[in-house]
């Protein structure tokens, strides 16, 4: 089975053994979790989508491996078009969630551990490549959503993992034997880790020779024994709870953090990518910072595409969209958006063929991509405050509109436009308030920061790849101090 059914998944979900906790109380049933539930939903979707043959072209890809047609987010790129593909479908499901979607960090991660597995092993004689097309080969013919995971908790950020008072604030290889190794440790704002069935972990850093046993790359299934799960709080999240609609703002979708723990957990040989080779670790992230920065050129893009939607109706239900100034910061937040996407697009048409042919984006234009994405997301979110007004913040509640006393002066004293029903124009409010501030702005404005590294290591980044050596050498030139090549 190449390509699962939305309900096939939330089965396979159901059929998990996994280790939740959230508020301090453990969860039994995680999928039918009112909180949880619309970062399935948003999960899910990918599922429909690449069912749907309006879709397929961008949800869908042939497999390196076997062939088979796969869905995108398990495909490893073989051209140009595929970065592109990828690119689009994030726009795509971005649009039609309004939410993270949670399969892009896995599908980054095993991008990056397939080209670098297939450089240690030419150089150290290893065998992980081939472990690790086996794993890919798995994952495709099982239609399954990886978790990549690496960012750890990194105590004292001054000090180096073998440094740190607790070694274990970097997750680490404790001990080894011929059937496998044992690690220990955590990893930090793990999106979607309760809605995946794998867990695949990297490295979070370059790491030394005295942090050997920090540079680590293995995977396993979400529930293997020893892996504890505990969910990460969004603003506004228990609205979930009151069984209400509007006050959640998106109707049914949603994104998830969570703080994952391996307390000695074991990994079989055959599931190890990386053990103590650390002079390939930070390859390893280099590589998947740079697709994943390549990634948030278009989820973000396809969430901003709804929230400057948002924004043009909330102007509709006010009266103001024929204002000149609200115009102006319409076309603007489209600016932005659009410079975003161009940023994706670009870094995935410059890619190139690693040497096991998996394909690279061009590093730096995706990190371009992902420091414009820090910034551009804020001032989109604030045009969309500024259109909306301030009773995004100041609204009573659902239940106040259904009250039978105080209801009808809600519905008396908060319309707008006269033909707009008070409800329609609560529920964008909602939508924005949700986009910004409440639970999506973790998917979206927030996460804009620090989501694929802050935006300092996007400028290390830029810096790096930058080559301004050359730039001097051609300033040199044409001011007549060099002669021409």
């Amino acid at each position: 089975m190449a390509l699962k059914t939305a309900s096939e998944y939330l089965d396979s979900l159901r059929r998990l053994n996994m280790t939740v906790y959230m508020f301090g109380e453990k969860i039994d049933n995680f999928v039918d979790h009112p909180i949880i539930r619309p970062s399935i939903n948003s999960v899910a979707k990918s599922y429909e989508l690449a069912l749907d043959e309006r879709y397929s072209d961008l949800m869908t890809a042939e497999s390196s491996i076997t062939g088979e047609t796969v869905n995108r987010f398990c495909h490893l790129h073989q051209s140009t078009g595929d970065l592109v593909r990828k690119v689009k479908m994030q726009r795509l499901m971005g649009q039609k969630t309004a939410a993270c979607f949670q399969r892009c960090v896995g599908m980054d991660a095993i991008n990056a551990i397939d080209s670098v597995t297939f450089e240690m092993d030419r150089k150290l004689g290893t065998e992980y490549h081939r472990r690790f097309r086996s794993y890919v080969k798995y994952i495709q013919e099982n239609d399954l959503v990886v978790d990549g995971a690496m960012t750890d908790p990194k105590g004292d950020r001054s000090l180096r993992p073998s440094q740190q008072a607790d070694p274990d604030l970097y997750l680490r290889v404790v001990r080894e034997n011929s059937d496998g190794i044992v690690v220990r440790g955590a990893k930090a704002h793990q999106t979607g880790a309760i809605n995946s069935h794998e867990i695949c972990v990297m490295p979070t850093m370059a790491m030394t020779g005295e942090d050997r046993d920090y540079a680590v790359s293995f995977a396993l299934p979400s529930d293997a024994p020893g892996i504890i799960y505990i969910y990460g709080r969004q603003s506004c999240d228990t609205r979930k709870l009151e069984g209400t609609g509007i006050d959640v703002g998106n109707a049914r979708y949603g994104g998830q953090e969570a703080l994952v723990i391996f307390e000695d957990v074991f990994v079989p040989w055959e599931r190890v990518f990386m053990c103590r080779e650390y002079e390939f670790s930070g390859a390893l992230v280099e590589r998947f910072a740079g697709y994943h920065r390549q990634s948030y050129g278009g989820c973000k893009v396809g969430v901003g595409d709804v929230l400057i939607g948002a924004a043009a109706v909330m102007a509709d239900f006010n009266g103001t969209a024929k204002a000149s100034h609200v115009k102006d910061k319409i076309i603007e937040m489209i600016h932005l958006n659009e410079t975003l996407y161009s940023c994706g697009i670009a870094c995935s048409s410059q890619g190139f063929p690693t040497p096991s042919g998996t394909y690279l984006i061009d590093l730096l234009l995706a990190n371009v991509c992902k420091q414009n994405v820090t910034r551009y997301p804020y001032e989109i979110a604030r045009l969309a405050e500024d259109i909306a007004g301030g009773l995004m913040v100041t609204m009573p509640s659902e239940k106040d509109l259904r009250h039978p006393q105080i209801g009808p002066y809600i519905e008396k004293y908060l319309k707008g436009v006269a033909s707009v029903p008070t409800e329609h124009r609560m529920r964008m409010l909602r939508l924005v308030e949700n986009l910004t501030l409440g639970c999506a702005a973790v998917g979206y404005r927030t996460e804009s920061m620090h989501g694929a590294g802050s935006p300092q290591a996007q400028r290390v980044m830029i810096s790096r790849q930058a080559n301004l050596e050359h730039k001097k050498k051609l300033a040199r030139v044409i001011a007549g101090i060099d002669p021409e090549d």
